[in-house]
């Protein structure tokens, strides 16, 4: 695997970093500023709301340029966001920061899955967009607690200055490890890309997505009631184990890279099922502290299986604009934080129990089976009906010829 895949991997780390910080850091927030936890709360919500706008948007716009001067864009954007939300005097302009911190979130992720499968070989493909989320997992592990502390004890304008920082570092790993000519600006154009993005499948791809990790957001927003209510644990274990949630994903992001290198569709319908009977069982699971525990961890294992098929089945089915395909699809891993999060709400405020989101988290992800079944049944049926390259078909015909006896077969239409 290229070096350079790398430098993406520091870019993933600090936009994981700072995309789930915020959670830890609500109630310093609130005291500092003078407002509610949950109208703090808005400040998670602007963040995502900027990467739905600006992973089509931002990739739209930078289609004639070099993808390798794009992703260094994106992350100089970064940069800035972080550093004017260390800054925000208020509320209003914490809200803004937060909201352009988050703009370039979604198109490096989609320009990044380009590049990094433009500098491997064919057969491993799935395998370098696994490395490059990488750094977006191992940050629930490393990144999210250490910010969270630096953010506890020196305030938490201190975690945005220093996410800013792994944003600097970033952009020079990108600078230094990706050759120019190794992400050259794409020829389609925007109409050309647009125009991709019309095919049913890329449509049924990004609504695997959608249910598919929002059955993922529908339990894991609620993670810590279901621990500490269900099974019993301490507010105070939550963050460690919260950090099995991040090793769980870690392992399975490479494991999911690996197997989709082999059977991308295998892959993604096993990962989408073992979604299904970790969150089916999590309600016995919760029983006793142990299981609870292994449960936080097969959780994000079985959803990040299907990380890497999900994207680059996106980038396969619109190969025309395979850069605002896979932005897009980051704007649907956010559409379905958002509602799998709704979700997983109505189910625990209809009075269902504790760990009723986990059960609407698997109903989620049955439904996320049968759009994967469908998206494979369109798939079919396109190739049994696409015509055979160089093979014509062959009718019965007669030599106008009067003179020709015998009719002859050769004539193509």
């Amino acid at each position: 695997m290229p070096l350079a895949l790398l430098a993406l991997a520091v870019g993933a780390f600090g936009i994981g970093t700072t995309e789930f910080v915020m959670m830890g850091l609500l109630p310093d927030v609130a005291d500092d500023l003078g407002i509610s936890i949950p109208t703090a709360g808005h400040l998670v919500s602007a963040y995502a709301l900027g990467v739905v706008i600006g992973a089509p948007l931002l990739a739209a716009v930078t289609t004639r340029m070099s993808r390798r001067a794009v992703l260094i864009a994106l992350m100089a954007l970064f940069v800035v966001g972080n550093a004017l939300s260390a800054v925000a005097p208020g509320e209003i302009s914490l809200l803004a920061a937060r909201f352009v911190s988050g703009l370039p979130h979604g198109a490096f992720f989609g320009v990044g899955a380009v590049v990094a499968t433009g500098m491997v070989a064919p057969e491993r493909k799935a395998r370098s967009v696994s490395l490059m989320f990488l750094g977006l997992t191992v940050a629930n592990i490393v990144g999210v607690p250490a910010a969270t502390a630096m953010g506890q004890q020196l305030g938490w304008r201190a975690t945005f200055l220093g996410v800013s920082a792994i944003g600097v570092a970033a952009i020079a790993a990108l600078a230094f490890l990706i050759p120019r000519d190794s992400a050259p600006a794409p020829t389609t154009g925007l109409r050309g890309e647009l125009a991709a993005l019309r095919s049913l499948p890329v449509w049924l791809a990004l609504g695997t997505t959608v249910a598919g990790f929002g059955a993922l957001f529908a339990a894991y927003s609620y993670i810590t009631p279901m621990l500490t209510d269900a099974a019993g644990f301490a507010e105070s274990s939550v963050t460690l184990l919260l950090a099995l949630f991040g090793v769980g994903a870690t392992a399975g992001n490479l494991l999911g890279g690996r197997l989709a290198d082999h059977s991308l569709r295998g892959t993604l319908f096993g990962g989408l099922a073992s979604l299904v009977v970790v969150l089916a069982l999590f309600p016995l699971l919760m029983r006793t502290p142990v299981t609870a525990a292994a449960s936080v961890a097969l959780l994000g294992m079985a959803a990040f299986v299907t990380g890497s098929p999900l994207q680059l089945m996106v980038m396969e089915k619109a190969a025309a604009a395979p850069s605002l395909a896979s932005s897009a699809n980051q704007a649907a891993f956010n559409l379905a934080n958002a509602g799998g999060a709704w979700i997983g709400g109505l189910a625990l405020a209809a009075g269902f129990g504790a760990t009723s989101p986990a059960t609407a988290g698997a109903a989620l992800a049955v439904l996320g089976l049968a759009v994967a079944g469908t998206a494979w049944t369109v798939d079919r049926r396109r190739a049994v009906l696409a015509p055979v390259p160089g093979r014509e078909r062959v009718v019965a015909g007669h030599v106008p010829d009067s003179s020709a006896a015998t009719p002859h077969v050769g004539v193509t239409e």
